[in-house]
């Protein structure tokens, strides 16, 4: 019994099934058609040229952002390029249409043909409107007017940078959103209670943004007065990147300078490679540094840095010239105090005779390992001859000897003297002034009888200055 009650039953709703669905169908074409009726009754008679309350108070518009990415900042074009939403809501009364908390989600194509603000970018460089697959574009109509207006684009934006202390600055970066025709007495604009998303989940490869802030302002221009909102982004940069890229890289080229002054002085080619490598290094740093930079005037941080470092890598150069220098000019002052000596000594021996001593000998040397080359191969060519010609020598090597290098005998002696006799009467007043300071300055230097004292300071004069100078650099630009 029971079995064929259901049977029945089952029998009556499946006949009226087909005038449920015919029924639902016809509810929602009935609700469409209410719908387009809707949309169509209020355009008519819309005149999107004129803003909503036209002729009475200023219309409110709200703003709010949504920070999709930050995609780069450039330090040459001054300029940073964010993708972000951006929403604006208003009232426009001649679209209510219901006294329900009814909303319409309609397509973008619906901005066309109602008035939307003419909100841009004050400080914007380029910009484009995302449109695959679609314009994205949104408009939400409520039932009482109120419209919520949203669209999604990429801005490439200004940012006038202060480099004084790169790469340890932060820079603020800003979004300038203001009205191009209406004035305040027709749009007021003003941000939301939650003005801005998204911040927190932006990442930049080479900045950390550690805070933003909102303001509204009334900007006063050629046309009128203008409200204009403000948000400003605030960017630490990291130092990561130049840490390993140029810092330590530095750092390591100045350290390597100062292994000349382990190197014996009489090795002339491996110091001065060794010098000049480290020299053209540092070039090479900063050129490639200055490329990734605007043409600034002003000095950078890292300006500082590389110029120090270039100072000191140069120094070690010069030190070695210094310890070339003294150990070569005191090898010429023995001589010519030599020179002087055997020519006041009387001498039992005929003038084309020759007898070498010891100490000739070690001269003989000394020409040898001479690091002037014209000496060196005259040496070597001519090893049976020992006329040296003292036309061929540097200043400090013109002397004439009784004796030693030469079976010539030549009558004059001690150093020659170059140039026409009296050129110091007419020699300029700045020159004689300059000459003399130098002499002084010459005599006031300690005398070095041993040139290896320069290095064995050097080891550690060097070091000591560059610790200290990066001490001094660190402390003033971190906690400046």
């Amino acid at each position: 019994m029971i079995t064929i009650i259901y049977i029945f039953i089952s029998i009556e709703v499946y006949s009226r099934f087909p005038l449920l669905v015919r029924s639902q169908r016809s509810m929602v074409s009935d609700r469409l058609e209410n719908v387009t009726q809707t949309i169509s009754r209020l355009l008519e008679g819309y005149d999107i040229r004129l803003r909503p309350n036209f002729g009475g108070e200023p219309l409110l518009v709200g703003m709010d952002l949504t920070i999709a990415s930050f995609d780069a900042i450039s330090e040459v074009n001054m300029d940073y390029t964010i993708t972000m939403y951006l929403n604006q809501y208003w009232k426009d009364e001649r679209l209510a249409f219901s006294n329900e908390e009814e909303i319409l989600t309609l397509s973008g194509d619906f901005a066309e043909k109602i008035w939307v603000p003419d909100t841009f970018f004050a400080n914007d460089k380029n910009s484009f409107l995302h449109d695959v697959t679609e314009r994205n574009k949104l408009v939400r109509l409520n039932g009482d007017g109120a419209i919520t207006y949203g669209m999604r684009f990429t801005t490439t934006l200004a940012c006038m940078m202060d480099l004084h202390y790169y790469p340890l600055d932060s820079q603020n970066c800003t979004v300038e959103i203001e009205s191009y025709g209406y004035t305040v007495l027709d749009v007021v604009m003003y941000w939301k209670e939650t003005p801005v998303r998204g911040v927190e989940e932006a990442e930049l490869p080479q900045f950390t943004i550690i805070g933003y802030e909102t303001n509204d302002r009334k900007e006063r221009l050629a046309t009128g007065i203008y409200q204009r909102l403000s948000l400003s982004f605030k960017l630490q940069r990291n130092i990561g990147y130049f840490v390993f890229q140029t810092y330590l890289p530095s750092i390591l080229i100045v350290m390597l300078s100062w292994v000349s002054f382990w190197i014996n002085h009489e090795a002339t080619s491996a110091r001065v490679a060794l010098g000049i490598t480290t020299v053209l290094t540092m070039t090479t740093i900063s050129t490639g540094v200055r490329s990734s930079l605007p043409r600034i005037s002003y000095v950078k941080a890292i300006d500082i840095y590389l110029v120090m470092c270039f100072v000191f890598v140069f120094a070690a150069l010069l030190e070695y010239a210094a310890v070339n220098y003294t150990y070569w000019g005191a090898r010429a002052k023995k001589k010519s105090k030599k020179s002087k000596e055997d020519d006041k000594k009387p001498s039992g021996n005929k003038p084309n005779e020759q007898s070498f001593s010891n100490e000739d000998i070690i001269e003989l040397q000394d020409v040898r390992m001479s690091p002037i080359a014209s000496i060196r191969n005259r040496h070597n060519s001519k090893s049976h001859v020992c006329d040296l010609d003292s036309s061929k020598f540097p200043p400090s090597f013109r002397i004439s000897r009784t004796s030693g290098y030469t079976y010539n005998y030549r009558t004059s002696g001690g150093l020659r003297f170059r140039g026409p006799k009296g050129n110091s009467v007419h020699r300029p007043k700045v020159l004689h002034a300059i000459r003399k300071g130098a002499l002084v300055l010459k005599a006031s230097m300690p005398k070095i009888k041993d040139v290896n004292v320069i290095d064995k300071y050097s080891r550690i004069i060097f070091p000591v200055t560059f610790l200290l100078f990066n001490a001094g650099y660190w402390l003033f630009y971190f906690f400046e």
